[in-house]
């Protein structure tokens, strides 16, 4: 960067002294004619004007734009010192500085299944581990995290850069294998995935935060399972819900049978009562009788002797 930019002031320095130049036609001792073009300035004018020009020329390159959000870490070749500058406009002094651009904002760090999801977008980039039992478990997650300002010089001689890729990655790679290796694999599939993910999260802090890096949190986004565990877990399932129905006939029948039970006990009181009924008035039989009858149904043939009027029994 520096070459170019003594490449275009060379440039324009020869352009302005080409504009100052005129002309001038020289005959040769052999006669032969010449043109050449004379500076008609002082040297004087020339090297003011040449250092003017290099330094505006300087003074311009000199400033560098830092954007929100961000920092610039400074090495200076000459003292082999660092130092940041913060976001806003800066001056850098060229060939003397080498500048790199730090990102403080929330960074995020995806493994995923997902194609199209995670650094590693174009393959299956799922973190695979065993579990307690020895089974497989695939885990996506996302890591989100911060650079400490005050850590920047550190990161940059320690690790620089590339630090996703150099720390972040094989950190949260081990941690996961170390917790994932802890738990069986159906505390993984349901019961304690909130504590793997907090577990996670706190190892992670531990290991990476002295180094300058601010984890503020980790997402489980999802959990796969080899295709033979997921058959046995399906099928787990439909035992689950055949049990359940089997459960619910069960308490039908049972409540059935509590029903008939009551309604057969009620029965026999109210026989009890109608027994007691006739032996105190022969009569309630008829009464009975007729209370079954429809509206409609005004007279009754017992038989050839005896016709029953309902009208006149009912007044009375």
């Amino acid at each position: 960067m520096a070459g170019i930019i003594f490449i275009i002031i060379l440039g324009i320095i020869a352009y302005f002294l080409y504009t100052k130049s005129r002309k001038v036609v020289v005959v040769e001792k052999g006669g032969e004619v010449r043109t050449l073009r004379k500076i008609d300035l002082p040297f004087a004018k020339i090297l003011t004007a040449s250092v003017a020009i290099i330094v505006i020329l300087l003074l311009i390159v000199s400033v560098r734009v830092i954007p929100v959000g961000q920092a610039m870490v400074k090495f200076n070749i000459i003292t082999k010192g660092f130092s940041v500058s913060g976001e806003g406009v800066t001056l850098v002094a060229p060939f003397i500085y080498k500048t790199y651009i730090y990102d403080l904002r929330r960074q995020e760090y995806t493994m995923s299944a997902q194609m199209g999801e995670g650094k590693k977008a174009n393959t299956d980039d799922s973190l695979w581990s065993p579990t307690k039992e020895g089974l497989q478990v695939g885990i996506d997650l996302t890591c989100w995290y911060k650079l400490k300002r005050d850590s920047l010089i550190a990161i940059h001689k320690k690790i620089g850069p590339t630090y996703a890729e150099k720390v972040v990655r094989p950190a949260i790679r081990s941690i996961v294998r170390l917790v994932i290796s802890e738990y069986s694999i159906m505390d993984v599939y349901s019961a304690k995935r909130q504590a793997i993910q907090d577990e996670i999260l706190n190892k992670t802090r531990r290991l990476l935060e002295p180094d300058g890096f601010l984890i503020e949190d980790i997402i489980l986004r999802d959990v796969h399972f080899t295709s033979d565990f997921a058959k046995a877990i399906e099928a787990k399932q439909i035992a689950q819900q055949e049990a359940e129905r089997m459960n619910y006939v069960l308490q039908k029948e049972q409540k059935e049978a509590e029903r008939k039970k009551i309604q057969a006990a009620g029965d026999a009181k109210m026989i009890e009562i109608v027994s007691a009924q006739l032996k105190k008035n022969p009569m309630y039989i008829k009464y009975l009788y007729v209370n079954k009858l429809s509206d409609k149904v005004k007279v009754v043939v017992a038989d050839q002797p005896t016709i029953l009027d309902l009208k006149d029994l009912l007044s009375k």
